[in-house]
């Protein structure tokens, strides 16, 4: 009886088993998910809510100690859940660099001030990197493929990234806008609820922008390779 002859592979189906898995999910939703994903930005908004509803009946100092404790409890609940230990002391360590400045000023406003400087920083890198022609979310994700793609050169891709940054300063650039004004006008409350409501929400959007760049980078530049 012959020997059977395993079928010949064609140069196609050999190229295709040596292909990296296309299959892979983009870079941006794990970068979201090593901050805490989403429900990392749901947790850090507890302590504010916590501060400035303390603040409004309690002694300064007691609505930080309130809020202190309430990123502490909040930590060994998210590390139970076994989540990052990084993520988790993250947000612990912001709220308690808020709190430590407003022991040292007295202002229960300078909660936020560190929030309120850190999206005038992110505005300023995202849409000054769109102005250099040269969108952060590109060069994000360039370095986490190798850093060997031209992606600028391909038009499609070099748009998807200015629309992805562009939404990203967007979300800085409101944030510093709206939260500037209440802290000069000393509306902690206002602070608080504009936190909250140009947290969580905005970040989401934003996210879905750079995943869909993420994605239509990788579909030009990695599946279409010869």
């Amino acid at each position: 009886m012959p020997n059977e002859v395993e079928p010949d592979v064609t140069p196609e189906r050999r190229h295709a088993s040596t292909r990296p898995d296309d299959t892979a999910q983009p870079a941006a939703p794990t970068m979201l998910h090593q901050m805490g994903g989403v429900a990392g930005f749901v947790y850090s908004t507890v302590p504010v809510i916590v501060f400035v509803t303390a603040d409004a009946f309690l002694p300064l100092a007691v609505a930080v100690g309130v809020a202190v404790a309430t990123g502490l409890a909040l930590l060994m609940v998210r590390l139970l859940r076994g989540e990052r230990l990084i993520s988790a002391v993250g947000s612990l360590l912001g709220v308690a660099v808020a709190a430590g400045i407003v022991a040292w000023t007295g202002s229960a406003r300078d909660f936020f001030v560190i929030g309120i400087w850190a999206s005038l920083a992110g505005f300023i890198v995202t849409f000054g990197s769109v102005l250099a022609r040269r969108p952060l979310t590109g060069v994000i994700w360039n370095a986490l493929h190798g850093g060997r793609h031209a992606w600028r050169s391909v038009r499609a891709v070099r748009v998807a990234h200015d629309v992805a940054t562009l939404a990203a300063a967007s979300v800085f650039g409101s944030r510093f806008a709206v939260q500037q004004w209440l802290y000069l006008t000393d509306s902690t409350g206002g602070l608080g609820l504009a936190r909250v409501v140009m947290g969580t929400p905005l970040t989401v959007l934003a996210a879905l922008v750079i995943v869909w760049a993420f994605r239509r980078s990788t579909g030009r530049l990695i599946r279409t390779d010869p």
